[in-house]
């Protein structure tokens, strides 16, 4: 049985509640840690051995245009996806392939700030997200 929020999340959305698209939505949620399609197929198949992918690309590119989860490109344009709707970016590690949010305010604002006074010809912004590519630091270790 599929947990209320995602029911919720779903029927607030005009989206029929079925068993694929509540099981996909629990996946990208439980996860945390923007699931590529290949990445939410396998923990599908846990309990849905025979969902075909392209039913998951259709899943995942119909809660992207009702704005239940976010699009998120890697660095080799591999797509994941982000059930964090609220506004922030994200730091893209290219040695792990692993994607964390960042959350700033004052770089919304700066963002905001700077776009709103610029006119880009024949362009309407919809929104603002900065990915911020490098590599995460491990902490040495002290010696003792």
């Amino acid at each position: 049985m599929a947990n209320r929020e995602v029911i919720k999340i779903l029927s607030d959305h005009n989206l029929k509640v079925t068993p694929q698209r509540t099981a996909v939505l629990e996946v990208i949620m439980g996860l945390d840690n923007h699931p590529s399609a290949e990445t939410i197929l396998d923990y599908l198949r846990l309990n849905y051995p025979h969902v075909p992918i392209g039913t998951v690309y259709k899943i995942l590119r119909a809660f992207a245009e009702k704005g239940i989860i976010k699009k998120v490109k890697t660095d080799e344009y591999q797509m994941r996806y982000d059930a964090v709707t609220e506004k922030h970016h994200h730091l893209y590690c290219t040695e792990s392939d692993k994607i964390e949010d960042f959350y700033d305010s004052e770089l919304n604002s700066l963002l905001e700030k700077y776009f709103s006074g610029k006119k880009i010809p024949d362009f309407e912004i919809r929104d603002i997200r900065v990915q911020i590519i490098g590599n995460f630091i491990k902490p040495e270790k002290s010696e003792k």
